[in-house]
């Protein structure tokens, strides 16, 4: 006999049924009433179940339409070619990416002058509060929150840069346009971390509960010094970060992607 509390049992053979497909993605799972009358418990005790699915990212649930199962559309972002300036663009890097996977890219941009946070300073190595360049990014990959992308660079750089400081997209990616002006990234230090979504993050992103994102911190330096600060929030749940390091010329097409 299970030492599991009632509820537990509940969620855990519901999961396994949402892992084996039983329940697909997009389903909805049987009435309170019905797995009431399944797994011989109260009314309460499934919904305490059903409830730890929730706040587990599983499903969603919805007044008057009960449970359903969360979509899982991962989208898997190479985090390698991302700045790669001899790999092949129509635009910037996230547009070219989410097209190649057939899929479609929107986003809306917010640029603002702001005092650098100190997490920020440091990695730009300016004095903290400086003032910077923000660059502000919410994406979408087919009309879904996929991340947001918060880029800082120092004030420096606009006399040699000054669309970095105007509203609006830079078609061909900053990266590109800062390179064409002989501002080269020539290498970049990634940092990675995974936490619980902020109120915010959780609104923009429109996570459920449950759900982490994925922070991607990304400084990007010339010969000489740092130049920006990028911090990609991605949800948890629909994204995928692979990188590309060395030779891979024994790498197998057929292998996973």
């Amino acid at each position: 006999m299970s030492k599991q509390p009632k509820y537990r049992q509940v969620a855990d053979a519901l999961r396994r049924e949402i892992d084996n497909g039983t329940f697909p993605p997009g389903s909805r799972l049987p009435s309170e009433s019905e797995l009431s009358a399944r797994f011989d418990a109260s009314r309460n005790t499934v919904r305490s179940g059903l409830s730890l699915l929730v706040t587990q990212g599983l499903v969603t649930s919805s007044q008057g339409l009960g449970y359903e199962v969360v979509k899982h559309e991962v989208f898997e972002l190479n985090a390698s070619r991302f700045e790669n300036l001899s790999f092949p663009q129509a635009g910037d890097a996230y547009s070219t990416d989410v097209t190649n996977a057939g899929r479609r890219p929107h986003q809306t941009f917010r640029v603002e002058m702001q005092p650098a946070p100190d997490s920020v300073a440091e990695r730009l190595r300016i004095p903290a509060g400086s003032t910077t360049v923000l660059r502000f990014c919410h994406r979408f990959v087919d009309d879904v929150p996929w991340s947001t992308q918060a880029t800082h660079y120092p004030e420096w750089l606009i006399s040699k840069g000054p669309r970095l400081a105007e509203p609006g997209d830079i078609d061909e990616g900053t990266t590109r346009y800062l390179a064409g002006l002989g501002v080269e990234q020539i290498g970049y230090f990634d940092e990675i971390a995974t936490r619980m979504p902020t109120p915010d993050e959780a609104r923009l992103l429109e996570i459920g509960a449950g759900v982490p994102v994925l922070l991607w911190t990304r400084t990007g330096y010339s010969k000489d010094q740092p130049i920006r600060c990028t911090t990609t929030t991605l949800r948890g749940d629909l994204n995928r970060m692979n990188y590309e390091i060395g030779d891979l010329a024994a790498r197998s097409e057929n292998e996973p992607q």
